[in-house]
C-alpha cells in the first residue's frame, strides 16, 4: 500500500476527502434524479445509493455557522458535506432514514432546502462594500433582500426550467454574470478622481498608466508633479486604475448604482451558451433594502414563469417572443443605453442563421 506523502506544496490531494461510498463508486454511477426540491439521489452500476440533501446558506459564514454545519454532518453523515459554487451547502447521506430529521434540523436553523431542478439555487455574489475596495454596490446586502422575496422558487420546483441569478460588485465581473439567467451588476459611472497631492507618494505612474484597458490614463505633470490625467471619453470606469492605486477614487456614493441583464446561460442543452444582455442601464443604490432592484428581478421571473415553455430557459424563452415583447411583458422601458455600439461589437455579433431580431 502506497502511502501519501503530506506536504505544505499546493492543495491536498482531493480523493482523501472523499466519502467512502464515493471512492468505491468513482466513475462508475448510472444516474440520478431529484427526489423532492433540495434532495437527490445518485445511483451507482452496484446499485450504491447516494442521498443529498442540499441548503442555502450566505457566502460569507461565520464560524458558529460553519460548526454547527459540521455538527450536522457528523450526526448525519459521517461527517460528510460539501459546499456548491453557488454558496448552497450539501450534505453527502448514505442512510435514506436520515433526510427528514437533517431536512428539519436545517430548517429550524434557518437553512431552507431547496435549490434543485427548475427553480431558483442560492445567488452566486461577490464581495461588496465588505472587503472590495472599487465595488458599485453591496452584494450580500442586496442578494439577500431579492432572496427573500424569491426565495419560494428556492423551495419549489415551479419554474419552467432552471432559473441561475448572479450578483457582481462592478464591471469585472468576479460573479459570473455574463452568463446567468439575471443578472445583477454594480456599475460606476464617473471617471476616477485623482487626488494629485498622494498619488507620487503612493503610485508608480508606468504601472498606473499600463493598468488601464482602454489607454484613458496618460502621464501628466500637476504643480511640478509626476501625476496623471484621465481621457473621460475613454475611459469604461472598470476601477482597475483603483486596484493598483488608491490615489485613484472611483467609488462615488451619487453616481453609482446597480444594472440588469439577462438572457445568459452555460448550458448547451436545446440551444447553445449565451451570454446575458442589458435591459435595465442603471437604479441608484437603495440601501438597506434595495426595493428598486428587488421589483425589477421579481417582475422579470413573474413574467418568464408566466410565458415560458417547460424547460425553457430565461434567453431562450426571449430569444422566442423577441426583445421587443420580453420590454413589453416585463415592463421596461427601452432606452437607447441598451444598445450595443462598441466599435468592434461587429466582431462578436451572432451572425448564425439562428439569430432573431
Amino acid at each position: 500500500m502506497v502511502t501519501q506523502r503530506i506536504t505544505d506544496i499546493g492543495p491536498p490531494d482531493y480523493r482523501q476527502f472523499l466519502p467512502p461510498i464515493v471512492k468505491a463508486n468513482y466513475g462508475k454511477w448510472k444516474y440520478h434524479e431529484i427526489l423532492q426540491p433540495g434532495v437527490m439521489v445518485h445511483v451507482a452500476e452496484s446499485g450504491d445509493k447516494l442521498f443529498t440533501v442540499r441548503a442555502g446558506s450566505p457566502r460569507l459564514l461565520s464560524i458558529v455557522t460553519i460548526r454547527k454545519f459540521a455538527d450536522l454532518a457528523d450526526k448525519y453523515t459521517g461527517g460528510h458535506l460539501r459546499w456548491t459554487s453557488r454558496n448552497n451547502v450539501e450534505f453527502l447521506l448514505t442512510d435514506e432514514a436520515n433526510i427528514e430529521p437533517l431536512k428539519k434540523e436545517l430548517q429550524e436553523y434557518g437553512f431552507p432546502v431547496g435549490g434543485t431542478g427548475n427553480g431558483i439555487s442560492n445567488i452566486v455574489h461577490t464581495q461588496g462594500w465588505v472587503h472590495c475596495h472599487s465595488s458599485a454596490t453591496d452584494a450580500s446586502g442586496v442578494v439577500k433582500a431579492i432572496m427573500d422575496e424569491v426565495y419560494p422558487h428556492f423551495t419549489s420546483m415551479d419554474l419552467p426550467a432552471k432559473l441561475r441569478i448572479a450578483f457582481a460588485c462592478c464591471l469585472n465581473m468576479c460573479g459570473a454574470v455574463h452568463c446567468s439567467d439575471i443578472a445583477v451588476l454594480g456599475i460606476h459611472r464617473t471617471a476616477p478622481t485623482i487626488n494629485h497631492d498622494d498619488l507620487p507618494k503612493m503610485c508608480e505612474v508606468p504601472t498606473l498608466v499600463s493598468s488601464c484597458p482602454t489607454g484613458a490614463i496618460r502621464p501628466a505633470t500637476v504643480d511640478g508633479k509626476a501625476s496623471v490625467e484621465v481621457e473621460k471619453e475613454q475611459c469604461m470606469y472598470c476601477g482597475n486604475c483603483y486596484t493598483v492605486c488608491p490615489a485613484m477614487q472611483i467609488n462615488n456614493a451619487e453616481t453609482d448604482g446597480i444594472s440588469i441583464w439577462v438572457g445568459g446561460k452555460v448550458s448547451n442543452a436545446r440551444s447553445k451558451p449565451m451570454f446575458s444582455k442589458l435591459v435595465i442601464p442603471f437604479i441608484p443604490n437603495e440601501p438597506p433594502r434595495w426595493p428598486g432592484v428587488v421589483d425589477a428581478v421579481k417582475k422579470i421571473i413573474e413574467v418568464y414563469a408566466a410565458g415560458a415553455r417547460k424547460h425553457e430557459r430565461m434567453g431562450e424563452w426571449i430569444e422566442r417572443i423577441g426583445w421587443p415583447k420580453f420590454f413589453e411583458l416585463a415592463e421596461i422601458p427601452f432606452s437607447p443605453l441598451v444598445i450595443d455600439d462598441f466599435k468592434h461589437a461587429g466582431e462578436t455579433y451572432n451572425r448564425t442563421t439562428q439569430i432573431r431580431h
